[in-house]
């Protein structure tokens, strides 16, 4: 799921940047680091969650959702979402890097079920590679047998 270019705003690999450069955790799902089956992304804010998967350049989810119990959450299997975006990745990724802070006038405040395309399923995230940041430093993601 990688393109030529990490300096064209048209490719994956620029919004990638972008989200590593704004400190989003990110993991790489499957064997092979340099081509992986799938790619999450997650920031972390006090109260929710803003998290993208990545399936391939043409299919792309992200969503907001709320984390009561602060980051001791799996926010690849969440129950709820106040916000839920799907299209190719490039564009998945630009609508999320758009969303309002939660709090602010303009954040979602509608509540709704989470759809089934907002989980990875636990079979599908062995191995991963997490590349962590400074937001990340909490996160929990569940696995069968524990973190990798």
């Amino acid at each position: 799921m990688t393109t030529a270019s990490s300096s064209d705003p048209s490719t994956v690999d620029f919004w990638l940047h972008e989200l590593r450069r704004r400190n989003w955790s990110l993991y790489f799902f499957g064997r092979d680091r340099a081509r992986p089956e799938l790619i999450a992304a997650v920031w972390h804010w006090p109260y929710c969650a803003d998290v993208v998967i990545l399936r391939s350049e043409g299919d792309a989810i992200a969503f907001r959702t709320p984390t009561p119990n602060g980051r001791d959450m799996d926010v690849l299997d969440p129950e709820w979402v106040n916000w839920v975006y799907r299209h190719t990745a490039v564009w998945t990724l630009r609508a999320v890097l758009t969303l309002a802070d939660p709090g602010s006038p303009n954040a979602l405040l509608h509540l709704m079920a989470a759809p089934e395309c907002c989980r990875v399923p636990p079979e599908q995230r062995r191995p991963f590679t997490f590349r962590p940041t400074s937001n990340s430093h909490a996160l929990q993601v569940n696995t069968p047998g524990g973190m990798s």
